[in-house]
């Protein structure tokens, strides 16, 4: 048996395969409403035979959007708006959906990327952006604003009350942001933390505010959902956020409930020098996995079905997230079980599409039916 096509457990909630559709950001939404595009985009993902569909990094306050496109579930609009993409899913998939909750914190208040990715100007409708400390991301940036305890606690509900709506709407499972430079990774990474009170200064202090963000969920929503969290396993800077740090967060969280750890890397300092190529976050997932004990997600380059075969199969990691590779080709389940001897769920309308050289590829398709 494949071993990318066994089920597998996150808590309470089945998955059918251990192929993982991550968290892609599309900057299409308006004023954080999910529109036509996240219904055809979702909805071709949600047919692709992925063992779960995770929803792209959505903003858990208006100022916590990356750019004027970001999704957003802080308003009755964009729940309503999100409910009638995951209603056209729900009728036509059985796969699971989980939402990445987030707050882009000092990375906010950007050009999307096809426009250069930038900080807005004034002129172009920039907002006031916050962080653990007034440090811009890049020089010459604008400042962001300390959060202070108000704007803590504020933060902090923000991410609750997202949660209860993420509940409200039926999703399978939550995943908190604190990767990729953003406002729950700026407050673990002493780049961009240089905070002299309890949120600053020793590891410690630094995962403080992270764990009661995850605590506040946690305990927001019913034990059968899934929480967990995405990180960056190392900032690729010397004196950044590291592995060792990274597994210490990770026991802290499994302490919590955590359900899972979704690694990756990089994205706090443009200092940054990550050594790119095919899997380079894999053995990062595998050092947090073993030093944590948390089931692990690993992604990063992995765009091939022996690939990810073997990365689970090896243990270095008990799922394989795909990211830009689906995005090619929405139907990268279909190949990799057709390469690796299984079988992947396929709706209906398409069964007469499956090879007469694969006749059990989708399980009960009958080929031939007219």
């Amino acid at each position: 048996m494949s071993a990318l096509f066994s089920p597998y457990a996150l808590g309470a909630l089945p998955l059918r395969n251990r192929i993982v559709i991550a968290p892609m950001c599309q900057y299409s939404a308006e004023n954080g409403n999910a529109g036509d595009w996240h219904m055809i985009h979702l909805g071709q993902l949600a047919l692709s035979g992925a063992g779960l569909l995770i929803i792209e990094a959505t903003a858990v306050e208006e100022i916590g959007r990356i750019t004027h496109g970001d999704l957003g579930l802080y308003t009755d609009d964009n729940e309503a708006a999100l409910a009638r993409v995951l209603k056209a899913i729900r009728r036509h998939s059985r796969i699971p959906v989980a939402i990445q909750l987030g707050h882009a914190g000092r990375k906010a208040s950007s050009h999307v990327p096809w426009e250069g990715g930038q900080c807005l100007t004034p002129a172009e409708g920039a907002w006031q952006t916050v962080a653990p400390s007034a440090l811009p991301h890049a020089p010459g940036e604008p400042l962001p604003v300390a959060l202070d305890a108000a704007g803590l606690a504020r933060v902090k509900s923000a991410f609750v009350r997202a949660a209860q709506r993420a509940d409200a709407l039926g999703l399978d499972a939550i995943e908190l942001h604190a990767a990729h430079g953003y406002l729950l990774h700026q407050f673990l990474s002493p780049i961009a933390n240089q905070r002299a009170d309890a949120y600053g200064g020793s590891l410690e202090s630094r995962m403080r505010f992270p764990l009661e963000v995850f605590d506040a969920v946690r305990a927001a929503v019913p034990g059968r959902v899934p929480v967990g969290v995405r990180i960056s396993a190392t900032d690729w800077v010397e004196g950044g956020w590291d592995v060792e740090q990274s597994i210490a967060f990770g026991k802290a969280l499994a302490q919590r409930g955590c359900s899972f750890m979704h690694v990756s890397s990089g994205g706090v300092s443009p200092q940054q020098k990550i050594p790119i190529g095919p899997g380079y976050q894999v053995p990062l997932a595998e050092q947090v996995k073993r030093g944590a004990g948390l089931p692990t997600v690993a992604v990063g380059l992995v765009t091939e079905p022996a690939q990810a075969e073997a990365i689970v199969a090896s243990g270095e990691a008990d799922l394989v997230a795909v990211a830009r590779a689906i995005l090619f080709e929405p139907h990268w389940p279909w190949r990799a079980a057709a390469e690796l001897g299984a079988q992947v769920e396929a709706p209906p309308q398409y069964w007469r599409s499956q090879p007469r050289e694969l006749k059990a590829l989708f399980g009960d398709a009958r080929i031939g039916q007219r």
